[in-house]
């Protein structure tokens, strides 16, 4: 029997299951990645020695981000009688590419929840956004602007002009009520 089926005691048995699960899954011991399975490191394109040390940080698209997640995270289970925590957000893989994240994670140690925690995370499709009611063309254009597409970049990967998407641009600054680009980027970051 090679030692990568090796199942004969029951640790042994645990690590093959977490190692070849296919749900991408993070053991983190106060926001810092302690293990990682082969799916995340595949949903995340980063290599196991790119993550394992270091802060979930790396997963997020900024430090706003990972700050404002980790705050409600933490408020929900210090506040709840909940050790699980649930929702949706964007995060991104080594090269940068954001993407819509159903992210679940279970504290086992609800008195300093971030202490010991396991994640699993899954990539999502395009959806409506919680905060705001948008078209289906507004969340095509949304996610391209999330990602540093121009006007013209997102007119022809959606093969509709710049001006068309200049207008769902202004509908989506109306909608999220911000004045330019970056506020809307962050808006729609944190709308999920």
């Amino acid at each position: 029997m090679s030692n990568l089926l090796d199942t004969s005691t029951a640790a042994k048995a645990a690590e093959l299951a977490f190692q070849e699960s296919p749900v991408a899954q993070a053991l983190t011991r106060y926001r810092q990645i302690v293990a990682t399975n082969k799916a995340l490191t595949h949903l995340f394109e980063f290599r196991r020695d790119e993550l394992e040390g270091r802060s979930v940080k790396r997963l997020y698209p900024s430090q706003a981000d990972f700050t404002q997640i980790g705050d409600k995270c933490e408020y929900h289970l210090l506040n709840s009688q909940d050790t699980y925590y649930e929702d949706e957000r964007f995060m991104q893989t080594s090269a940068k590419e954001i993407f819509l994240a159903r992210a679940r994670g279970v504290t086992l140690t609800p008195d300093d929840p971030f202490r010991l925690m396991i994640w699993s995370f899954e990539r999502t499709g395009p959806r409506q956004y919680r905060s705001v009611s948008l078209t289906p063309r507004e969340r095509e254009v949304a996610n391209l602007i999330v990602n540093g597409h121009t006007s013209r970049e997102i007119g022809t990967k959606l093969g509709i002009s710049h001006r068309t998407v200049e207008v769902h641009r202004a509908k989506l600054m109306k909608k999220f009520h911000v004045h330019n680009t970056a506020e809307l980027v962050s808006e729609i970051m944190v709308a999920v």
